[in-house]
C-alpha cells in the first residue's frame, strides 16, 4: 500500500501545511504566491556541479519545493554532479543482463531447468509469451487503489479501461450472465481470493467446512492438527473437515451431510488440491441448502478445464467461485472471485425475495479490507489469458490435459502401481506408494535428482503429514509443451526408473532411516552412475520438445 496516502490532512509532501495540487504549473507560487525575482532566478539558472547553495538559497527551496525536487542534493547539501544523473539515466535503460547479471544468471538457470526437465507438478504450467509480455509492461508502474471509476488516484483511466475489460473476459470465458454474475479480479492470487471471501460472508468464528489437506483439501480451507491451527482459516473462523472414504478413496458425501446437520456451517467449500474426480456439486448445493450456507467452489486447480468444458462447471450450483489464474488456466499468478446477483431465495408463503448481496461485501474484503492497490500488470496477464481460453486451440489443449493424465494413469497402473481413486477425470492423479514399500518424500528427491518435477502427497489413511505416501502427479505444464498420450508413456517409464532407485537406494539402509539421512546417503558414490545416467536420458527425452514463453528469459 502507498504510505504517502496515509499522511495527516493539510500536511504536504515536505511536512508542512498545504498540498500542492496536481494542476500547479511550472514557476508557479502552489501557495498562491507570486514566485518572486530571487526565487525565480534560482529556478531558472542551472546549477554548477559541486556548488553549495547559499542560505537564503535553501530558505527559498524549504518555502517552495519546487527546486528540492529538480536539483536534488546529497546528505552534506551539495548538488549531484551531472555525471552521477547520465549514470542514473543510464543504469534505468539497462536491459537485465548488463545491469544485474547475477540475477539474469539465476533466471538462466531456471529457465534451463525448466527446459531440459519434465515438470509434473499439478499447479505448475508455461504460460504464454503474450501473457508474459503484458506481466512485464509499464502497468506495473501504476498504482490504483479502488475500483473503475472509484480510485484513490489520479491517471486511471488506462487501467480502468483494462480492469473492466478483464472482467467482461472473465464472465465470458464461462458463459457467465452479468446480470446473474460479477467477478473482482484484483486478488493477488488464490489464498487471497479465499480470505477475501471468507472475510465477506463469515463472521470472525463463524464456521466452515472444507475437504481435509490430508484428504486431497487446500491448506487455505482451515487446515488444523490435533494440537495446532495452521492456516489462517482456521485461526480466525471455526473450521470442521469433511473426508474421503479411506477404502475408495471418494468424497464421503453421506458423512459430509450428516455432520453439516450436526456443525451448521456458514460455508461450505467444494474445492480441492488433489481429488482426481469431479466433485458433485448438486449434491453439495442440497447440504448447503438445507443448512443455510452459502456454497464456495475454489476451483483453482480446474479453471482451465471449466472454461474449456471438459470437466463439469460449478456457476450451477454455487454462490461464489474463487479460482487462481495460473494453474489450468495458464495465466500469470493472479486470483479471481466471481459472485452471484439478483434473487437468492424467494419465500415459498409470501412469495418475497431475498436478494443477493454479494457484490459489495467482497469488493470490500478485497479492497480495502484485506489489499492494497491492485497489480495492474498481473490483470494485463490475466485478461490476455481469458482471452486465449475462448479459442478454439485451447479447448484443443485442456481435452488433450485430461487425455494425457488418464494415459499417465494407465501406464502406471500397468507397472503396477496404485492410483487413488482408481484414476482420473481431470489434469492430476495421486499415485499412493505403499504397495511399493517407499513413500512421498524419498521418491521426490530421487525424481528431483533426474530432472523429475512432482511433490509429494499425503494418501488417505497416511498416519502423518511428515512422511506422506504418495506423489501427485499433474500433465498440464508438459501438454502446454506439446507431449501427447505416447510421451506420457515414455514419462512413466522414467517414473519407474527413479521409484527403482529410490526402492535399492533403501534397501542399503536401515528401515527406520529418516528422510534426511536417505537425502545424506544418496550422494553416495555408488549411486551416481545411474542417476546421472537416467538424468541424461529425461533431459535429452525433455530437450526435443519448445518451451512457451520469452524467447531469453
Amino acid at each position: 500500500m502507498d504510505s504517502n496516502r496515509g499522511h495527516s490532512p493539510g500536511c504536504d509532501w515536505l511536512g508542512r501545511a498545504g498540498a500542492r495540487p496536481n494542476s500547479a504549473r511550472p514557476g508557479a507560487d502552489w501557495l498562491g504566491e507570486e514566485v518572486g525575482e530571487s526565487e525565480r532566478s534560482i529556478l531558472a539558472r542551472e546549477p554548477r556541479a559541486g556548488e553549495r547553495l547559499r542560505a537564503s538559497e535553501r530558505d527559498c527551496i524549504d518555502a517552495r519545493g519546487d527546486l528540492a525536487m529538480a536539483t536534488p542534493t546529497n546528505l552534506n547539501g551539495e548538488l549531484p554532479s551531472a555525471e552521477i544523473w547520465q549514470s542514473h539515466n543510464k543504469m534505468v535503460l539497462e536491459p537485465l543482463d548488463t545491469n544485474d547479471p547475477e540475477v539474469f544468471n539465476i533466471i538462466k538457470k531456471e529457465k534451463q531447468r525448466q527446459r531440459l526437465g519434465l515438470e509434473l507438478i499439478a499447479s505448475e504450467n508455461f504460460a504464454s509469451r503474450a501473457v508474459l509480455e503484458a506481466l512485464g509492461s509499464c502497468l506495473n508502474n501504476k498504482y490504483s487503489e479502488g475500483y473503475p471509476g472509484q480510485r484513490y488516484y489520479g491517471g486511471t483511466e488506462c487501467v480502468d479501461e483494462l480492469e473492466r475489460l478483464c472482467q467482461k473476459r472473465a464472465l465470458e470465458a464461462y458463459n457467465l450472465d452479468p446480470q446473474k454474475w460479477g467477478v473482482n479480479v484484483q486478488p493477488y492470487s488464490g489464498s487471497p481470493a479465499n480470505f477475501a471471501v471468507y472475510t465477506a460472508l463469515v463472521e470472525p468464528h463463524g464456521r466452515i467446512m472444507g475437504l481435509d489437506l490430508p484428504d486431497g483439501g487446500h491448506l487455505t480451507h482451515g487446515f488444523m492438527t490435533e494440537k495446532k491451527k495452521i492456516s489462517a482459516t482456521s485461526i480466525f473462523f471455526e473450521s470442521m473437515p469433511y473426508k474421503v472414504d479411506p477404502s475408495t478413496g471418494y468424497i464421503d458425501y453421506d458423512r459430509l451431510e450428516e455432520n453439516a446437520r450436526l456443525f451448521h456451517p456458514k460455508l461450505i467449500i467444494a474445492g480441492v488440491s488433489c481429488y482426481s474426480r469431479n466433485l458433485d456439486y448438486a449434491r453439495m448445493r442440497r447440504i448447503a441448502t438445507e443448512n443455510g450456507a452459502y456454497l464456495l467452489a475454489d476451483m483453482a486447480h480446474i479453471s482451465g478445464l471449466v472454461a474449456a468444458g471438459v470437466v463439469p462447471s460449478p456457476f450451477e450450483h454455487c454462490d461464489v467461485v474463487s479460482t487462481t489464474t495460473h494453474k489450468t488456466l495458464r495465466g500469470c499468478r493472479a486470483g479471481m472471485i466471481f459472485y452471484r446477483k439478483g434473487t437468492r431465495s424467494v419465500d415459498p408463503k409470501t412469495g418475497k425475495e431475498t436478494p443477493y448481496n454479494l457484490e459489495s461485501l467482497i469488493n470490500q474484503a478485497v479492497f480495502p479490507g484485506l489489499q492494497g492497490g491492485p497489480h495492474n500488470h498481473a490483470i494485463a496477464g490475466i485478461a490476455v489469458a481469458l482471452k486465449q481460453a475462448r479459442t478454439p486451440e485451447f479447448r484443443v489443449y485442456q481435452r488433450q490435459v485430461v487425455a494425457n493424465c488418464k494415459a499417465l494413469a494407465a501406464a502406471l497402473l500397468g507397472m503396477g502401481y496404485h492410483i487413488v481413486t482408481g484414476g482420473s477425470d481431470n489434469h492430476l492423479i495421486l499415485v499412493d506408494l505403499r504397495s511399493k514399500g517407499t513413500d512421498g518424500g524419498r521418491a521426490e528427491r530421487v525424481l528431483e535428482i533426474c530432472s523429475i518435477a512432482c511433490n509429494k502427497n499425503t494418501c488417505p489413511g497416511d498416519k502423518s503429514a511428515l512422511r506422506p505416501s504418495g506423489l501427485r502427479l499433474g500433465t498440464p505444464a508438459l501438454t502446454s509443451r506439446g507431449f501427447r498420450e505416447q510421451d506420457f508413456h515414455r514419462v512413466a517409464v522414467f517414473i519407474h526408473k527413479g521409484i527403482e532407485l529410490t526402492l535399492r537406494v533403501q534397501s542399503d539402509m536401515s528401515p527406520k532411516a529418516t528422510l534426511k539421512e536417505f537425502k545424506e546417503h544418496l550422494g553416495n558414490e555408488k549411486y551416481q552412475g545411474p542417476l546421472q545416467a537416467l538424468k541424461e536420458e529425461v533431459e535429452a527425452f525433455a530437450a526435443t520438445f519448445p518451451i512457451p514463453g520469452l524467447p531469453v528469459l
